[in-house]
């Protein structure tokens, strides 16, 4: 009925024999140890001495990050990059996107910063060789790789005209552009190519004028003149364009009314809207006489200055005007209602418009420069719901609205309105 001790020792050993010689046994038991070893390692069991439940985990700690675009220079030389990039990584901080500008015996570096809140980003530069340093704020737009944003700014110069210096801007961040019309004072004052001098960029307009770029305390790189100088003459191989579109108002009184462009192939119907206009009309929006009218439409309708909305009737009369105007970093918008069609709310409408133009065009602010006594240009600025601040300055009344981040939503059409698109 029993059987021997040595049999079962035997068959013991036996098997431990067999198992040893068994590829397949030796690679389950290896399997299990890998196994057991893996899940203590990674948490997913308790330790073999645990008997009850295992205490909760401390929640990760959240660290506010803050994006950054940063400029520095360092030495053309190997190994520069690598330690400026090991400091910045021993503080945590994330780099996003890198561009480098040749300049000689050093480099431009160009990042992408994401940092955790506070963390001195000069000072971790500084400790990895970088030297004139300078950063600010970036936010989601930035996160955009360069070849992209270089073919989204080349398409929206491409669509009109007027975008050439918004899209100059863009590029070269904060900056003040300034565009001087063709004469005497611009004939060979700037050669075919350009020029270049530290802070400041000299561009030939296509028409014959000067496009001035300033940056302060920032000098622009070759790099980015030869990006700003490709932009310019993209926009001259392309010639005088803008887009065509128009909406059609139904005034309430009734009626119809449409809204375009305007460029400078609409100078003779705006000058006979001026020549319709009466002098107090026109005292109002130019403040003082107009000795001549062309001139200053010359300069209004020039996509070079800015955007121009013109509201013509059903026989293509020009009988309003409005302009969004590229002053330096600033927005200047500007309204002309021929008399008959005044406080029928043409210039609203025109208003309105233009100043979403100016959110879409990235624009914080927008001010118009008028008189305390004309009351429908201060109606229509109140009438956009948005932060006003008015200022006094020897009889002319400055009005500043603050605008809101978001694109600008069409107006709702009132009671009796009607908008439709062609």
């Amino acid at each position: 009925m029993s059987r021997d001790m040595s049999d079962v020792t035997n068959d013991r050993d036996g098997g431990r024999a067999a198992a040893r010689w068994n590829p397949m046994a030796r690679a389950a038991r290896c399997g299990e140890a890998f196994h057991a070893w893996w899940a203590r390692r990674h948490g997913h069991a308790p330790p073999a001495h645990d008997t009850g439940d295992a205490p909760p985990l401390p929640e990760p700690t959240v660290v506010e990050s803050v994006l950054w675009r940063m400029r520095t220079t360092v030495r053309d030389e190997p190994g520069a990059l690598a330690a400026l990039c090991t400091a910045l990584a021993e503080r945590r901080i994330d780099i996003l996107s890198l561009q480098t500008h040749p300049l000689g015996a050093h480099t431009v570096d160009e990042f992408l910063l994401r940092a955790p809140a506070g963390a001195d980003l000069v000072a971790a530069v500084t400790a990895g060789g970088g030297a004139d340093t300078w950063a600010e704020r970036a936010d989601a737009h930035d996160l955009v790789d360069g070849p992209t944003r270089m073919l989204g700014l080349a398409a929206r110069t491409a669509t009109d005209a007027a975008e050439l210096p918004l899209a100059l801007r863009q590029l070269l961040g904060r900056c003040t552009i300034r565009s001087q019309p063709a004469g005497r004072a611009t004939a060979g004052a700037v050669p075919p190519e350009g020029s270049l001098e530290d802070t400041v960029i000299r561009l030939r307009d296509p028409e014959g004028g000067v496009i001035t770029v300033e940056r302060p305390y920032l000098p622009f790189t070759p790099t980015e003149f030869a990006r700003a100088r490709a932009l310019v003459e993209l926009d001259a191989r392309l010639g005088p364009r803008m887009p065509r579109g128009r909406d059609v108002l139904t005034l309430p009184e009734g009626g119809d009314i449409s809204v375009r462009r305007a460029d400078t192939a609409d100078l003779e119907a705006a000058r006979a809207m001026h020549e319709r206009c009466s002098t107090e009309t026109l005292r109002r929006r130019y403040h003082g006489p107009v000795g001549d009218a062309s001139r200053y439409l010359s300069h209004l309708l020039s996509p070079r200055f800015g955007r121009t909305l013109a509201a013509q009737t059903a026989s293509g009369r020009i009988v309003a005007l409005g302009h969004l105007l590229w002053d330096g970093d600033e927005t200047e918008v500007a309204l002309i209602v021929e008399d008959a069609w005044q406080r029928r709310g043409v210039g609203a409408e025109l208003l309105s418009r233009l100043v979403g133009m100016a959110v879409e065009a990235g624009c914080a602010h927008v001010y118009a420069v008028t008189q305390a006594s004309n009351t429908g240009m201060v109606a229509a600025m109140r009438g956009l719901g948005l932060p006003l601040d008015y200022q006094v300055e020897e009889g002319t009344l400055v009005i500043t609205a603050r605008l809101t981040p978001a694109p600008a939503a069409r107006p709702t059409p009132e009671p009796g309105e009607r908008v439709t698109r062609s």
